[in-house]
Formats: structure tokens, sequence, C-alpha cells
């Protein structure tokens, strides 16, 4: 065991005062507002290369090359989908939320936001989304959850999904839950914000590196409604030009360092 090293007010007076400093900076470069959120139903695509379904409760795997688009769309009310990624040259990289939230200064991940991974390179970006209701602080169902007797869980879901793919458990990291409305009352305590989903909802998420995925189809610990989950919808989409000032790519500065990074391969 570590042993302890007093410090004194002054030094962690100097710490707090260095964090509040690079926060303001992060949060003077970030847009003002958010962007306004996408249509809802999704348009029509027309440069598609592949389309599944998954039913409520279940779950796949797929791979997905830099540049692809993965369009989520939501058959209901009732489901939520979670996610888990890894560099397909190197499964040791993964998804990593806590430095997704961190170095953007917000768990709320909507368009424009990017998913980093534990080598501080971007994963995905979110560049389309028609909610913004999505969590990436309480992770999915767990087989003791309310509800969950009967039913298929995120969790053994995600064990699964992990062993097909040649991993373990060890190697799963926290989940990003899609269509899931999760917010903090006064008080602290996670609640279940209905109001913001639609029953169609969708998310486009742009591969920045060549990926493997892991995807969960399931009703959210939160949500108490007792509706029967619905499928979603997954649709893989040919990569499209990315502009020069692309929203994902320049709203913060910690995305722009994350890009330098992956151009570094």
């Amino acid at each position: 065991m570590m042993p302890h090293t007093p410090r004194s007010p002054e030094a962690m007076a100097a710490d707090r005062a260095r964090y509040e400093e690079h926060q303001r900076r992060g949060l003077n470069f970030a847009p003002k507002a958010p962007p306004s959120p996408s249509p809802r139903p999704a348009p029509t695509a027309e440069d598609v290369l592949h389309v599944r379904s998954v039913p409520g409760g279940w779950y796949t795997t797929m791979a997905i090359n830099q540049g692809q688009v993965l369009r989520l769309q939501a058959g209901g009310l009732g489901g939520s989908v979670s996610l888990a990624a890894w560099a397909a040259r190197d499964s040791s990289e993964r998804l990593n939320l806590a430095d997704t939230v961190k170095v953007q200064w917000t768990t709320d991940l909507g368009k424009g936001r990017v998913l980093f991974s534990d080598m501080g390179r971007v994963m995905l970006s979110i560049i389309e989304d028609s909610s913004g209701a999505h969590d990436a602080l309480t992770g999915g169902s767990g087989p003791t959850g309310a509800g969950t007797p009967n039913e298929r869980n995120t969790r053994d879901n995600m064990i699964l999904a992990a062993a097909k793919l040649g991993l373990d458990r060890r190697d799963l990291p926290a989940l990003l839950t899609f269509f899931a409305p999760v917010r903090v009352d006064a008080a602290g305590r996670f609640f279940w914000n209905a109001a913001l989903l639609s029953g169609d909802d969708w998310v486009e998420l742009r591969a920045e590196m060549p990926l493997t995925l892991a995807l969960s189809n399931n009703r959210h610990p939160l949500d108490a409604s007792l509706a029967e989950v619905p499928p979603v919808t997954i649709t893989l989409r040919k990569p499209g030009p990315v502009g020069e000032n692309d929203l994902c790519r320049s709203a913060t500065a910690e995305a722009i360092r994350g890009f330098e990074n992956n151009a570094r391969g």
C-alpha cells in the first residue's frame, strides 16, 4: 500500500485553482449553445451498406471502418441501446466514458460531441441526434434489476458479445446507452425524464478509426414502463465528406487534440 503523503491546505488550494482555470479555458472555447436536434423521423439514406434489426432483449456485434456512419433508429418506447467499442487493430484500446465526460466538461453527450478511447483518441463522433437523451452515468441493466428476472439483460448480453469477439468480461468498458433520458435532480438523484423521448428517436455515429462494436437493446434499469422492448434498426452507411469546419472536429479544444492524436496513429 502506498503511504499517504499529507498535503497542506495551500497546496490543495493551488491544485484547485489550476483545475478551475483549465475548466474555464475549456468551457470558453466550447460553443455557447448546443446544435439543434436532428429531425424526426430520420431522413431516408441512399448510401446504405447494411441494415439489421436487433429484437428487444438481444445484442449484436459488428465491425465498422473509419468514416462509415452507424445509424440507430428506435422502434418505439421501452428500449435503450447500450454501446461498447474497441479499436479494431488492438482491443486493449477501448471506449472510455470517464475521459469522454471529463475532457468535454459535460455528461450531455449529443450532437456535436465525440467519444474518446482510453488512449486519448476519438473513436466515434455523434453527428446527428434527435433527442440528446443518452446516458453516460448509470450503465445498462443487470440480471437482478427491476423487471429483469424473465428478461435478457445488458450485462449478460455484453458478456456474451465480448466472448463472441474473443474477449473477456474484463475487456468490457463502461457502456454508453442511447435513448436513455437519465437526468439528475436537485438532490443529486438519478431520474428518468420520459418526456425527452418520442419513440422515433435516432442517432448517427461516425467512426473515426476502424472499430469493433457491441450493442445491446434492453430496457434501461431506470425505465419504469412495462412496454415490451421494441426492436432497434441499425443501418451502416458509406463514408461521406467531412468538412473543414465539421462541428465534432472543432467544437472543443479537447476534440481537436483528440483528432491530432488520431492523426499520429
